[in-house]
């Protein structure tokens, strides 16, 4: 019998596979793409064909001229908020509070996760997940209530500062308690949803690896660093670069529920001054002029961060 040429069947498969054409595979695949339709016009109605409305950043918009009819200015309104008294302001705080946030919240969920692993009590292991999960589910509103009741002056966080021997302080009134308050009670808010992903990928690691690990003479802390950590590196890495490609994007409706204007020195990001100038002001054409350089930012710091994980480490999202 003759032998069959397995690199030429090999080479042939990559061949025909690239000459089906894009109708082709939609009609092989017709029920996966009816499938997928829903979200494709969910993304190009609400995310992409709004987008032709940041033109008006250029121009000088005026609702009764309607966003062509609005007469061009060009980059005016970047200008303007470049040379403007907020630039720094909103600049350094909105960069501050992104770097908390990665610092303190990015590891938060990755440390429970690891901690959840390693509990073999299933009714306690399921206990915890589930307080720290019910945080997430309630409502901002409600959330920043919450944080305002407890950082008052007889707030409980004040009682546990007097019990220690501290003094009593309206927390959100001081500009230098406020980043503090936002990243530990977005931390609070979050671990507990965030260790869902981290969970499901430790599921997914082999156990033989860990027996190997066992019989070489690991115990739980080297199984945990040998070989936990390297294999949630993949997953950490990919959310790592998600995070850092909106970190600009700091959320103006728990800033707006918790500042004041005596605590816009550190509180203002830029999301908030949009927020301000463009809703409250009604100055539409400046307002979209600084969410579009905010934007482009964030852009710019997730092809960086992109590059520079497929550089170093092989790992990316494209």
């Amino acid at each position: 019998m003759k032998a069959i040429n397995h690199e030429a069947v090999i080479s042939f498969i990559p061949k025909k596979r690239s000459q089906l054409g894009i109708w082709t595979d939609i009609r092989k695949n017709k029920l996966l793409y009816v499938m997928l339709l829903p979200v494709l016009l969910y993304y190009v109605i609400f995310h992409y064909a709004p987008m032709y409305g940041a033109i008006i950043a250029f121009k000088d918009f005026s609702p009764r001229l309607g966003i062509w009819g609005s007469e061009w200015v060009g980059f005016e309104h970047f200008q303007t908020f470049f040379t403007g008294p907020y630039f720094w302001r909103t600049i350094k705080n909105t960069v501050l509070i992104s770097v908390y946030q990665l610092v303190f919240g990015f590891p938060a969920p990755i440390v429970l996760a690891l901690l959840l692993n390693e509990v073999r009590h299933a009714l306690f292991k399921r206990t915890v997940q589930t307080v720290t999960y019910m945080p997430h589910f309630i409502s901002l509103v409600v959330i920043c209530g919450i944080i305002k009741d407890f950082t008052t002056s007889d707030g409980v966080i004040n009682d546990l500062v007097v019990f220690f021997g501290g003094e009593r302080t309206t927390f959100l009134l001081e500009p230098s308690f406020f980043r503090s308050v936002y990243i530990s009670s977005g931390v609070w808010q979050h671990i507990g949803w965030g260790t869902i992903i981290f969970l499901a990928a430790l599921t997914g690691i082999d156990q033989e690896q860990y027996e190997a690990a066992k019989i070489d003479g690991a115990g739980r802390w080297k199984q945990m660093t040998n070989v936990t950590l390297p294999s949630l590196m993949p997953t950490i890495i990919i959310l790592l670069i998600l995070e850092i490609g909106r970190m600009m994007n700091v959320g103006f409706e728990k800033i707006i529920l918790l500042y004041n204007p005596g605590t816009y020195e550190t509180a203002d990001v830029i999301s908030s001054y949009v927020y301000r100038v463009g809703l409250q002001d009604f100055n539409y054409s400046f307002s979209s002029a600084v969410g579009l350089f905010n934007s482009m930012i964030n852009f710019v710091l997730l092809i960086c961060s992109n590059w520079l994980s497929r550089k170093f480490n092989n790992t990316s999202l494209w």
